[in-house]
């Protein structure tokens, strides 16, 4: 609100600020910003939902509504690290190519060796996150996901990840805030998500 009364008077956007003190804090900031309509940009980091461990988690949630979805199916095959390499990310692709299907078809078709039974747990384990996820609330269903996934276990156990830890509990935060708000659609949170993203931030003279 103080920002709109300050451009209303004429300042020059580029004069204003919002600091923070905490790297996930910057998500409710990003939030109020977008729904005020007032352009801003991130200066010295990412917008919350284009960070690393965001877009993670992101692809985690979009391949549970919708397993065909290959962009965020290649993001998260083998992260955390679980032994599919690129020669076995390949092989998929190649089979998907070939037979018109998508790569989470070609993963589930199976295969001999070691690598394809690191692909099966990986197909056990978005089946499960689907399954365990159904009819959930959309803060409960993200606590889910962030712990089958092994997200929150992955960067806890790196010495700093601390704060993508609290970025990633600030997600669940967003759905709270989302539901709030009278939605519990994982596919709208997802779309609201890329509308908050990095493709639209303001350019240079337009930004608080």
């Amino acid at each position: 609100e103080e920002a709109r009364a300050l451009m209303r008077e004429g300042m020059d956007p580029n004069e204003i600020a919002v600091l923070y003190r905490a790297n996930a804090q910057s998500r409710q900031i990003e939030h109020a910003l977008f729904t005020a309509g007032v352009p801003y940009r991130v200066y010295g980091g990412l917008r919350f939902f284009e960070r690393q461990e965001i877009k993670h988690a992101l692809a985690y949630l979009r391949l549970i509504a919708n397993p065909d979805d290959d962009n965020a199916l290649l993001r998260v095959i083998n992260f955390p690290t679980r032994g599919i390499g690129n020669r076995t990310i390949e092989t998929i692709q190649d089979t998907a190519r070939q037979s018109g299907i998508s790569l989470w078809q070609a993963a589930c078709s199976g295969g001999a060796g070691r690598s394809a039974a690191a692909v099966g747990r990986f197909v056990q384990l978005i089946e499960s996150m689907r399954a365990q996820t159904q009819a959930l609330a959309l803060p409960e269903m993200f606590r889910v996901m962030l712990d089958l996934s092994g997200l929150i276990e992955h960067y806890r156990a790196d010495k700093e990840g601390e704060d993508r830890v609290a970025n990633l509990e600030e997600l669940v935060n967003a759905a709270v805030d989302f539901v709030a708000e009278d939605e519990n659609d994982l596919i709208a949170f997802l779309s609201h998500a890329s509308l908050e993203a990095g493709e639209h931030q303001a350019g240079a003279g337009e930004a608080a």
